[in-house]
């Protein structure tokens, strides 16, 4: 599998202004302020067509990097073993699974969601996407959701 994912933290002032204002843009969705893409775009200054771009591939970086909710889709092959070793994976990094769901498989691929639950003492979620990306079979990792 290629290496399509790589993190990087980097000082606010080294990220691209249109970047920043995806994330400004987010911000103002989640809280409620702005009911639609485009007031939020208008809002801060950008295209509906840079908000979408970016808006799967920037977060606001936690200063608490331990303790949290994350959610994320993968896509793999349906192989006996697969799904245990991904959930061996989230075992290896204290995660807690909440919610699960397994789509039917469709020419030997399957899509699997989950919600995990990462314990604040023990657990790094960065280090287990990571590793759950690397497992011989998984093509494709996405987070949707961290809180």
């Amino acid at each position: 599998m290629t290496d399509h994912n790589k993190y990087y933290v980097v000082t606010e002032k080294a990220v691209p202004d249109v970047l920043l204002k995806v994330v400004e843009a987010k911000k103002l969705l989640d809280t409620q302020k702005l009911d639609t893409v485009q007031e939020a775009v208008d809002a801060v200054g950008i295209s509906r067509s840079s908000f979408y771009k970016y808006k799967d591939d920037i977060f606001p970086f936690k200063e608490k990097t331990k303790g949290e909710n994350i959610t994320f889709i993968l896509q793999m092959d349906d192989e006996p073993g697969l799904l245990s070793a991904v959930l061996a994976a989230i075992a290896q990094f204290h995660g807690n699974i909440l919610t699960i769901h397994q789509s039917i498989p469709m020419n030997g691929v399957a899509g699997l969601t989950l919600s995990v639950a990462i314990l604040p003492t023990e657990g790094d979620a960065a280090a287990m996407v990571d590793n759950i990306e690397h497992i011989k079979g998984v093509h494709y990792l996405k987070i949707l959701g961290r809180e």
